[in-house]
């Protein structure tokens, strides 16, 4: 069972600790274009964390090349960190993904990725934040500064 303290914050609050474009993306749900996020194709080791929260989601060896331009996992850090939601905006339904401690939107799950789950978890750069092995710091989109 999922265990950590939720995260509630109202709009303007967020708009205080977050870049416009991050809040545009995990916070309204928009969508950054493919081939323009930082980590579309990075190759760094180290988890990747929400941008909004440091949530714990991703570990880049389950990062995988997909050819979509957004960076694409085959699976979350453990299940109980992400939560799914029937998306059916934009004319079609899709499986949204969120961070579940601060419910940002982190991108779309499909099954069409590789064995042995075959999933996809196709994720908007500006809703992750890289924290690279062996450091405390994180590469992260989070603060209007850019500095945490």
């Amino acid at each position: 069972m999922y265990s950590a303290k939720p995260i509630i914050r109202t709009d303007e609050e967020w708009k205080h600790i977050l870049s416009p474009d991050v809040f545009r993306v995990a916070r309204q749900s928009g969508t950054e274009p493919p081939f323009s996020g930082i980590y579309a194709d990075c190759h760094d080791e180290g988890v990747y964390a929400c941008a909004c929260c440091k949530t714990h989601l991703f570990f880049s060896g389950d990062k995988f090349d997909s050819g979509t331009g957004w960076p694409s996992f085959s699976r979350p850090v453990h299940p109980d960190n992400t939560e799914l939601h029937e998306d059916s905006s934009l004319g079609m339904v899709r499986t949204e993904v969120l961070c579940r401690r601060c419910k940002a939107h982190l991108g779309h799950v499909f099954d069409d990725g590789p064995l042995p789950d075959g999933m996809r978890y196709c994720m908007n750069s500006l809703s992750l934040s890289l924290v690279v092995c062996g450091t405390q710091s994180s590469d992260t989109n989070m603060s209007k500064s850019g500095r945490e």
